[in-house]
């Protein structure tokens, strides 16, 4: 019921009907909805978008001159993804070698250079005796192999192999099983949000600490740089896919039991068995085949195990069929398949015909060699005998690579309204095409239900409505609406924005009462803030919402907007005279809903934080802005704070006085005074 609709009678009598026309058009279908049932639909809403997305990954490619006018813009958007856009700056190697092994067959060089200053990675490098060069060459990167003298050691096999067979061959550390230890696990398992904030993933680590290791590869005599491949297992596949994605001197690729797709993850609900390096945050709003796709022409073989519980057949299965159309557009370039898969009855490891059809897919690629396959006896070495370092490096960053592997947008002052309308022009540009580029372009129905009109002593002070509504197919949010009994339609109107564990009583009025009667309140539950879950669950959710190219509080800024809207359109409010109120991380999400919708035209904060550093998480945020400029963005409409402001607003502040309105940047002592209830 639209506005126009409500001429002619009271608003009060308008609500009425409208509430009874809803409850009576199919509502009573929902009477066994509950907080439970709500959290269940959102999960599978977030099964089922991931689903959608996994659905075209690589549509509209039709041709192979479609492909390579598409190519670069899909590259640079996988940089953005894993963190590599801007590129790093190529800082010198520092490479040292650290002692060597002398074996019958091959010498083990013990290798550490630094990708970055500071960034230490160890290695191995194993090249064969008596061999004419150069040589072709892999690089072996490492699965989650715990140990303190590096992950290396766990697969000398591999590179024994090669190394016996006329490759060199270098093995990676990693970042986390390092010598030299960083983090991989920190949304998995240290509630680390603020990686989502920056857009951070270690895979983007891994994938620059396997390009320094090229360039450190290209300046070796022995090796042939057109003729390098790469392979790994798990999170080695993973740094194989991404590496070999975008770094084209990797000539063959062979990951090993690290393939998916995002809908498959999401259904299966696998999160939980997956590091943080396995998966890229969704900005673009695309899925793994893109990858895949990447590496074409070159050569790439795909292992998987049909029992990997951590990457399902439907999901490896589904990249190879997609990525194998793209190789199918080069058609007569390409004198033998260069794209094959290889499952077989094993869990997530590198089985014996995994390892044999890898050697062999590189001996055919790298060396033209067809000669049958042969296995060799392996003597490990002991692990303290391949460690590089004896020691720790004093000035190693690897323990805080996650905090300054991406560089952040810094808040400048400006010298003008007319340079600063301008930046927030551009900054409304970013925020809608890397922090909420996944808004829907058509929004959802309403379908509002009445969940109750019992308002219990609530209805002395106001007319009670407890109704839910759809933010999104399949997303229901429950909200609480206070109407005065009296010039309900002339009524200034509040949108509280509850958090998680905010209420514990169903009438949690105190903070509302002065306002009940005098103001049109409603109170808002928004996804996920009704529903208890602990923290592993917690971690679950937020994980695969950055599948589909989310965070949890990006999908609680939509609710707000949405919420506005239903208030405007099936409330009969005034749309000139909406405040948003929310307690700490809520304020900030309120702030944000304000840039989006300009009718509301005040945002009221308690306890806000200063910085994404801390809260709340939006994808890629703070490569964009920080909390002090999005507070200055909403200038020059009213921002008030009912306790002290962090001491970063200072910058919101002199954005309030570029529009001459640093009154409107204020503190109130509470919720009544900035809402000044003495005038209603």
């Amino acid at each position: 019921m639209s506005k126009a609709t409500c001429q002619g009678v009271s608003w009060r009598a308008c609500l009425h009907t409208l509430f009874i026309l809803l409850l009576w058009s199919g509502a009573a279908s929902l009477a066994q909805e509950n907080a439970s049932t709500r959290h269940q639909q959102f999960l599978d809403f977030l099964k089922k978008t991931a689903a959608s997305i996994s659905s075209q990954p690589l549509s509209g490619i039709e041709s192979l001159e479609n492909w390579k006018q598409r190519r670069p813009e899909l590259r640079r958007q996988l940089l953005y993804m894993v963190g590599l856009e801007p590129m790093p700056k190529r800082t010198p190697l520092r490479a040292q070698i650290a002692g060597t092994l002398q074996r019958p067959n091959y010498r083990i060089e013990k290798i550490v250079f630094q990708s970055l200053p500071g960034l230490y990675v160890t290695a191995n490098f194993y090249v064969p005796h008596q061999r004419p060069g150069p040589l072709p060459a892999i690089l072996y990167v490492c699965g989650h192999s715990p140990h303190p003298k590096g992950a290396k050691q766990d697969y000398q096999d591999r590179a024994i192999w090669f190394a016996s067979n006329g490759f060199a061959v270098l093995v990676l550390d990693t970042l986390e099983f390092g010598e030299v230890p960083g983090l991989h696990h920190g949304i998995h398992d240290l509630n680390l949000w603020h990686w989502l904030s920056l857009g951070y993933t270690p895979i983007g680590v891994e994938v620059w600490n396997a390009m320094r290791a090229l360039d450190y590869l290209e300046t070796r005599t022995e090796v042939d740089k057109q003729r390098i491949g790469m392979t790994g297992i798990s999170g080695g596949g993973s740094a194989t896919w991404y590496t070999a994605a975008l770094d084209e001197r990797i000539a063959a690729a062979a990951p090993v039991c690290a393939t998916y797709t995002f809908g498959s993850q999401a259904a299966h609900w696998v999160a939980a068995g997956q590091c943080d390096c396995i998966y890229f945050h969704n900005t673009y709003l695309t899925d793994f085949p893109l990858v895949g796709a990447l590496v074409a022409p070159r050569p790439l073989s795909i292992f998987s195990g049909q029992r990997d519980l951590d990457f399902p057949p439907d999901g490896y299965h589904a990249v190879f069929n997609q990525v194998k159309k793209i190789y199918d557009l080069y058609g007569g370039q390409l004198q033998e398949e260069r794209v094959r898969e290889l499952d077989d009855d094993v869990g997530h490891e590198d089985a014996p015909p995994f390892l044999k059809a890898a050697r062999e897919w590189m001996r055919k690629w790298l060396k033209n060699d067809h000669e049958p396959y042969r296995e060799i006896q392996v003597t490990k070495e002991p692990a303290e005998d391949l460690a590089v370092l004896s020691r720790l490096p004093a000035d190693a960053i690897n323990y805080r690579i996650h905090n300054q592997f991406i560089s952040t947008a810094t808040l400048q002052d400006w010298p003008s309204k007319s340079h600063w309308e301008k930046r927030r022009g551009g900054l409304m540009q970013e925020l809608r095409d890397k922090v909420f580029r996944w808004f829907p372009q058509q929004p959802a129905p309403f379908e509002t239900s009445i969940v109750s009109k019992d308002g219990g002593w609530g209805s002395r002070y106001a007319d009670y409505r407890e109704v839910v509504f759809a933010t999104e197919p399949g997303v229901r949010v429950r909200a609480q609406l206070f109407a005065p009994k009296l010039n309900a339609g002339r009524a200034p109107v509040l949108v509280y924005v509850k958090r998680s564990g905010d209420s514990i009583y169903r009438f949690d009025l105190d903070e509302l009462l002065p306002l009940l009667g005098r103001y049109t309140v409603l109170v808002l539950n928004p996804r996920m803030t009704e529903h208890p879950v602990n923290a592993f669950e917690y971690a679950e959710i937020e994980r695969t919402a950055s599948w589909i190219g989310r965070t949890v509080a990006s999908m609680q800024v939509w609710d707000i907007l949405r919420s506005v809207e239903w208030l405007v359109r099936d409330g009969g409010v005034p749309a000139s005279s909406i405040s948003v109120y929310g307690k700490g991380d809520m304020g900030i999400l309120a702030l944000y809903a304000g840039l989006f919708d300009e009718r509301i035209h005040q945002i009221i904060l308690s306890d806000p934080p200063g910085s994404h550093w801390k809260g709340p998480a939006l994808l890629n945020v703070l490569r964009v802005t920080d909390i002090p400029e999005v507070a200055g963005a909403f200038a020059p409409r009213r921002l008030i704070s009912l306790t002290d402001l962090p001491h970063s607003f200072e910058h919101a502040r002199k954005i309030y006085e570029l529009h001459s309105r640093s009154a409107n940047l204020s503190q109130a002592g509470s919720l009544p005074e900035a809402l000044e209830v003495w005038r209603y």
